[in-house]
């Protein structure tokens, strides 16, 4: 069987560029009504400390906009999942721009007691947002998606409450932050883990559901969506210049292109639709969950959301959240 699990990173860019007017609230409005058209829902991973620190800062006026944004994903049947870029909450905005705490970048490489400070903030702030003082996320999904070294962000997330961690891209690789995560491409569609998020552990403290990636020839990264969504994000916000550690990410015949509806083409999403669907008539006994990304920043293109949307209808494929999959997942 296959579902889908649209899941949006709610948030600026990660050095602190752009306004949450732009990039945060007005894509999401528009994702949320095409969503309601065919009554369907996707899981807003909501970044947090960004919002934390933006609101006690009072650097963009358009923070009010989103806490009503988020308390509305709350009434509306939306899942919000805790997602965060830990260096905000040493930063400070000087001379007009962010001075953020690289230091930090990485979550799970910090001590034991600078985690748990950092996710009991998240969490706390995250329930002042939902407008419910019992609230706890359901699902996590680290910073640039590294969960790695994984066994201290891992305890710490599972005794409070957290259950499904989504950070994985399977095939990924960044050479600066050391995240490997080729290893995982032996696994499933999902699995248990608690000391290592590549090694599937059926005692495991979390399940992890990664992003959907397939491998592909890197050419086939060269898109024009992907092209300009990329110059908009360096040349406009981070000046332009590539970092060598970024250029050695892509320096292989094979790379992961996760299976993103902000990114790809309608063509692209179907395609992989396609394989699945294939996949699953050959061995319907299977429970395959696909996760879909997108971001509010890269949300250009809303047209094709709603195409995929309408197909996924006539496919009769059902769109889901983390908490009916866990469920399945856990059978």
């Amino acid at each position: 069987m296959v579902e889908i699990i649209f899941t949006l990173d709610y948030e600026i860019y990660g050095n602190g560029g752009g306004s949450l007017k732009e990039l945060v609230y007005e894509p999401a409005q528009k994702l949320t009504a095409v969503f309601k058209k065919w009554n369907a829902r996707f899981v807003a991973f909501i970044e947090v400390a960004e919002l934390e620190i933006i609101e006690t800062s009072g650097t963009d006026k358009a923070i009010d906009l989103v806490k009503n944004q988020v308390r509305d994903f709350q009434r509306d049947g939306y899942e919000l999942g805790l997602h965060l870029h830990p260096q905000w909450y040493n930063g400070q905005f000087r001379d007009g721009k962010w001075a953020l705490d690289y230091g930090e970048y990485n979550l799970g490489a910090l001590p034991r007691e600078r985690i748990v400070q950092i996710i009991d903030r998240s969490i706390a702030y995250l329930r002042k947002l939902s407008g419910a003082d019992d609230f706890t996320p359901f699902s996590f999904r680290a910073g640039n998606w590294l969960f790695q070294p994984p066994r201290t962000l891992a305890s710490v997330l599972a005794e409070r409450g957290i259950k499904v961690d989504s950070s994985v891209f399977k095939g990924g690789l960044q050479h600066q932050h050391k995240l490997d995560y080729r290893r995982a491409l032996k696994n499933g569609y999902f699995w248990m883990f608690s000391e290592n998020v590549n090694v599937p552990n059926p005692n495991g403290l979390l399940i992890e559901l990664p992003i959907y990636t397939r491998m592909q020839p890197i050419w086939k990264m060269v898109t024009s969506k992907r092209i300009g969504l990329q110059q908009k994000a360096t040349t406009k916000i981070r000046g332009g210049k590539r970092r060598p550690f970024r250029l050695a990410d892509y320096v292989r015949f094979m790379y992961p292109i996760k299976l993103d509806y902000c990114r790809m083409s309608i063509r692209e999403l179907v395609r992989i639709i396609d394989i699945e669907m294939h996949k699953d008539q050959q061995n319907p006994n299977s429970y395959r969950p696909i996760i879909a990304i997108g971001h509010t920043k890269d949300l250009i293109d809303i047209n094709t959301v709603d195409t995929l949307l309408s197909v996924l209808e006539k496919r009769q494929i059902k769109i889901s959240g983390f908490h009916d999959v866990y469920v399945n997942c856990k059978c």
